[in-house]
């Protein structure tokens, strides 16, 4: 059976230019998110990470970004229990909510 958050949330970003396919992010990955094919990581599926950031703390080059966490998936659940807005604490540069 394979975990799956919410869709479209996650804040993992992979800068391909800097991957230098090392394969650290496969191997700490606990949910397999990440393959390595000609010598650069590409995310399989970003809806199943749960931004735990091992991927990022893990790679050399920087080339990984995440907000470790609980993300902002756990902000949108606890909005639908509570009945109110997200609060995941993620803007954009403009101030406006990104999730």
């Amino acid at each position: 059976m394979e975990h799956r958050y919410l869709k479209n949330v996650v804040t993992l970003k992979l800068d391909v230019e800097k991957c230098n396919g090392c394969k650290m992010c496969m191997i700490v990955c606990p949910h397999n998110v990440f393959i390595v094919e000609e010598r650069k990581a590409i995310i399989l599926n970003k809806d199943l990470c749960m931004e735990c950031g091992a991927c990022a703390k893990n790679c050399a080059q920087e080339a990984i970004s995440v907000k470790p966490g609980v993300g902002c998936a756990a902000g949108i659940l606890m909005g639908m229990l509570k009945g109110t807005e997200p609060t995941c604490d993620c803007t954009s540069d403009s101030g406006s909510s990104c999730c």
